[in-house]
């Protein structure tokens, strides 16, 4: 698959990557999310999973995981650092999510940590309900939303919680949770992210 866009940057700091997003533990991570999904073995997308960190701790738990990302270096990466974890990994992305969407499988819960603010706003209109349609009836959606200053090298937007959630309402989404979550990397500029959770 063609890189897409919003992946800019990643291939070339995968191994820096690598070592920072697997210094966060995973049940710090998704503590707040776990309790509002459906229980194991429920089927589980994660969207831009990039090392694997949440997958695996989804996998360990009982889950049913395909993870999906488009930067070979970062889903190499993640193969070999959780090779023992039962996930299915896959070469997809945003917005189109055509090789998932191809497949006409639904999902139980659908993450997507820190991925929204790499789509434009048409591309975030596209993205949503091809998203959305990837959920089974009562499913969960839950996602992160960044804001601050984009790093150098990266393909970043401004995002809109309220277009968001409009977006997501329109695709036939619940909003569920919306709250601030703490930034859990150390940075040298201010980021700040909000956690939004829908239900189909």
């Amino acid at each position: 698959m063609a890189r897409l866009r919003g992946t800019e940057g990643y291939a070339q700091e995968a191994d820096i990557l690598l070592k920072t997003y697997e210094s966060i533990p995973f049940d710090k991570a998704q503590e707040r999310v776990l309790p509002l999904l459906p229980r194991p073995p429920a089927r589980l997308l994660d969207i831009g999973a990039g090392t694997g960190r949440d997958a695996a701790g989804f996998a360990a738990l009982g889950y049913d995981v395909v993870a999906a990302e488009p930067t070979d270096e970062m889903r190499e990466g993640g193969r070999r650092l959780h090779a023992e974890a039962n996930i299915e990994w896959l070469d997809d992305g945003l917005p189109d999510l055509a090789a998932l969407r191809g497949r006409g499988v639904r999902f139980d819960v659908v993450m997507m940590t820190a991925v929204w603010m790499h789509l434009d706003q048409a591309e975030q209109r596209c993205a949503m309900p091809n998203v959305a349609s990837l959920l089974r009836l009562r499913g969960v959606l839950a996602m992160t939303l960044r804001y601050g200053p984009v790093p150098p090298g990266r393909r970043m937007f401004e995002v809109s919680t309220g277009e968001t959630i409009a977006l997501a309402a329109a695709s036939g989404l619940e909003l569920v949770v919306e709250e601030d979550t703490p930034t859990l990397v150390k940075r040298t500029v201010p980021v700040t992210w909000k956690r939004l959770v829908f239900r189909r």
